[in-house]
């Protein structure tokens, strides 16, 4: 499995996510074979945290040990109710964290996830 990173960035301009796109597509338009980037954006911390809940870094922790599993096999494996992993795997699919795979697995495909924090900028007195 290739080994890919997570870039989770709170806090921080737009402008520098758009740069990176703006960026990546000229070089496409330019036939130049481009590194594909996983970057998911919140505006603040409150926010990442009602994604990236400390049972779903256990999760997440879980899925990367075990491997491609059955969502079954991981609440198992977590001594946890299958409706509330079941829950989670669905949370986290939508933000990328989790993937299904073509037997309907799900795995982490992440090898790392970097959480990057960008604390507001100081006002003017």
């Amino acid at each position: 499995m290739d080994e890919k990173t997570l870039y989770v960035r709170v806090g921080e301009d737009v402008r520098h996510t758009l740069g990176r796109a703006a960026a990546a597509m000229t070089g496409m338009d330019a036939g130049v074979a481009v590194t594909p980037h996983y970057e998911i954006g919140f505006e603040n911390i409150a926010q990442l945290s009602a994604v990236f809940t400390p049972r779903r870094w256990e999760l997440l922790a879980g899925l990367r040990e075990a491997g491609p599993v059955s969502i079954s096999a991981l609440a198992r494996l977590l001594k946890r109710d299958y409706k509330n992993v079941h829950s989670d795997v669905a949370a986290l699919m939508e933000w990328m964290a989790v993937e299904k795979n073509e037997q309907g697995l799900v795995h982490a495909p992440f090898a790392d996830i970097l959480v990057d924090v960008h604390l507001p900028d100081r006002r003017a007195a």
